[in-house]
């Protein structure tokens, strides 16, 4: 899943993101709402959290260019006000969902996984697919019952091909949705990271390389 944090105040912006790509995500950080509209005019991103108070551009303005843009993007609103009626006014604007400050992480990330879900086609909230289960909420991976222990990114790269469902995913997405804009886009990690989730997983290998495509489950 690809995340973007929108959030002037950086230590609460940073710790969100570092949390965040514990969790998995690839994580890309802003700190204001001029940086926010340039963001997401070039990734994709499944989900955006977005304060609502921003310098340079507003966050309520950064939402409303969201939802003009027809993205299918989830906007998920921060605000240090827990007035019902602001909650309301920015679900109004086109945000996806709401959460005052302070908040508990595993709330933020619970719903930061939620709205990423209907960014997709519905999936059940296990993925099978060859003998493999993926629990994305519990981090758990199994094999014919088995745990396996994997490193987040690893984790993130089986999700991604366990939700195409069969279709081959290329270096180039799995690179978007597993890594942020800081990796560099001529590195081998996706392969590397492929070749190392193989050994986790056993044999018979799972994931099959569709020359000068990509990677399918």
């Amino acid at each position: 899943m690809r995340v973007l944090v929108v959030e002037d105040e950086q230590l609460l912006a940073d710790a969100v993101a570092t949390g965040l790509r514990r969790e998995a995500m690839a994580v890309d950080v802003v700190y204001d709402g001029g940086a926010a509209l340039e963001r997401v005019g070039v990734n994709d991103y499944d989900v955006v959290v977005l304060d609502r108070d921003l310098p340079v551009v507003h966050g309520d303005d950064v939402c409303r260019r969201i939802v003009e843009l027809g993205m299918p993007t989830r906007v998920l609103m921060l605000t240090a006000s827990g007035d019902v009626s602001d909650r309301v006014e920015g679900l109004e604007l086109g945000a996806d969902d709401y959460l005052p400050k302070p908040f508990a992480f595993s709330e933020l990330t619970a719903r930061v996984r939620a709205l990423g879900r209907r960014t997709t086609v519905p999936l059940p909230p296990v993925l099978e697919r060859s003998g493999i289960k993926l629990d994305p909420n519990r981090r758990e991976v199994f094999r014919d019952g088995k745990e396996i222990q994997l490193a987040p990114k690893e984790f993130a790269v089986l999700e991604v091909l366990m939700r195409s469902e069969g279709a081959v995913v290329s270096a180039e997405q799995l690179l978007e949705k597993a890594w942020d804009e800081n990796t560099d886009p001529f590195t081998n990690v996706v392969r590397v990271t492929v070749m190392t989730l193989r050994r986790k997983l056993g044999e018979p290998p799972v994931i099959v390389t569709v020359p000068g495509s990509g990677y399918r489950i």
